[in-house]
């Protein structure tokens, strides 16, 4: 039975500490299964208790111990490290932002307060960071650098990539890739994250694994639409995505009729500010997120691949409120690198988006200029086998 201990920003009813913990205190589906995970909820640290804290409930009907340090926590109120694993949940709370509209989430405050007593005790163990790893690259950077030097495995990110695909694409590794889009719907910077990632477990499966970002840009309102227009990015893909997409908003909210989104411009109706995020990586390949809320509520991926006449595309599915059932995949992967100490997903992936979405965001203050980003040339191959909810 591993031990672990969660280090929190808040334990609220449908917040992301409740998905999580839950599932490991009384288990969770898995593609046809009930899982009782191997892993105890030995300790936590909870930063704030907002009105519906729900960790002095959850521990007095668990026997787990909450803690007033981290360091604390991770020793379970001992003199060494006494756990097998970490995870670091810092999402919601109440925090500053900083200029760029970023939440300042103490992920990386966190994980050092980790690393110490890694260091101090001569001990490491593997470390789940949920979503971004931070809200700078520099310590994104700084963070799987420690990861590395001390040697541990280390998962990050979001539950999109490894929730159900509608239908079950997976690219084949070493495919080419001339082309790729994604929309999604939500606010900055926590949902363009998600679908920033969602796009990511895509294209890094292109021929040559992933080498990195050359540039980035950030266009918002008309000029989006007009980047349509002059191919930019490509229409016939956002029409693919589109063609995934079951939760249009507009007509069929009233009288449940098909909605023409693209062909009678519909969506430029429904979508008033509009936002792409413009990504050329380093071996040329282009791809393109774009936001579009008040027009779907879904998050949908398309691509052309080399010597296919018509796009592939697929819908990352958002299973309802209030079970969220697609972070019981993510839990799976929790679980299993603290059984084999390998984090099945290269933490690379949550580093390289942290940075894109970061430099997306630098590119927006900056009057939405196309911004160089050499610093993102981060390289590493993409899971050999497929991670996301199949069955």
């Amino acid at each position: 039975m591993k031990r672990v201990a969660v280090i929190s920003t808040i334990y609220v009813h449908l917040k992301h500490t409740q998905h999580f913990i839950d599932r490991l205190l009384v288990g969770y589906a898995y593609e046809g299964e009930w899982i009782r995970p191997d892993v105890k909820v030995v300790s936590l640290y909870v930063d704030q208790r907002p009105e519906g804290d729900q960790s002095l409930d959850r521990a007095r009907e668990f026997g787990f111990e909450i803690y007033p340090t981290i360091a604390e926590a991770l020793r379970c109120g001992g003199d060494a490290l006494d756990v097998d694993g970490v995870l670091i949940i810092g999402e919601h709370g109440e925090y500053p932002s900083n200029e760029k509209g970023q939440k300042l989430y103490p992920r990386y405050e966190f994980f050092k307060q980790c690393v110490d007593v890694f260091e101090a005790d001569g001990r490491s163990v593997p470390v789940y960071n949920d979503k971004h790893l931070s809200y700078s690259w520099a310590k994104a950077e700084e963070m799987v650098a420690d990861s590395k030097r001390l040697d541990f495995p280390m998962l990050a990110g979001s539950s999109l990539p490894v929730t159900w695909r509608l239908p079950d694409l997976e690219l084949e590794s070493g495919c080419m890739i001339e082309e790729a889009l994604m929309i999604g719907v939500g606010g900055s910077d926590a949902m363009d994250y998600h679908c920033l990632e969602a796009m990511q477990c895509m294209v890094e499966r292109r021929k040559g694994g992933e080498t990195g970002v050359k540039s980035v840009q950030l266009l918002e309102g008309q000029a989006v639409w007009r980047a349509g227009r002059e191919g930019v990015w490509s229409e016939e893909l956002l029409i693919a995505a589109l063609s995934r997409c079951d939760s249009p908003k507009g007509l069929p909210d009233e009288d449940g009729r098909p909605l023409d989104m693209f062909g009678t411009r519909e969506l430029h109706q429904r979508v008033p500010k509009p936002a792409a995020y413009l990504i050329e990586y380093a071996d040329g390949t282009r791809a393109t997120l774009l936001m579009l809320n008040g027009g779907v509520f879904d998050y949908c991926f398309a691509a052309r691949l080399a010597g296919q006449a018509d796009p592939v595309s697929t819908q990352f599915f958002v299973t309802p409120l209030p079970n969220v059932n697609y972070s019981a995949s993510l839990v799976h992967k929790i679980c299993e690198m603290l059984q084999t100490g390998v984090s099945p997903i290269p933490v690379e992936r949550t580093q390289i988006v942290s940075g894109m979405l970061e430099a997306c965001l630098d590119s927006k203050i900056a009057g939405h200029e196309q911004l160089e980003t050499d610093h993102l040339r981060v390289n590493y191959s993409p899971p050999e086998t497929p991670q996301h909810f199949c069955g």
